[in-house]
């Protein structure tokens, strides 16, 4: 998966890197740990604002944190 730099544009985000495919969205924090989240673990709709907040910069983390926390595929 190609993985591209987070923008971090708020500056506080513990998101890294990120690589998006059809089916899901991978993340790599700032701690070395790498979660991927699939349409089938945590939904399509969510998969698809992930990857739209992963372009924009901002937002990936929380969200993450607020809305999914667990839900990566293991």
């Amino acid at each position: 998966m190609d993985m591209k730099k987070y923008a971090n544009r708020r500056g506080t985000s513990r998101v890294e890197w990120y690589g998006i495919t059809p089916d899901c969205i991978e993340v790599l924090f700032v701690d070395g740990h790498r979660f991927t989240y699939t349409n089938e673990s945590v939904g399509q709709s969510n998969v698809a604002f992930m990857k739209a907040l992963a372009v924009s910069g901002k937002g990936l983390y929380t969200f993450i944190m607020k809305h999914i926390n667990k839900g990566y595929d293991p």
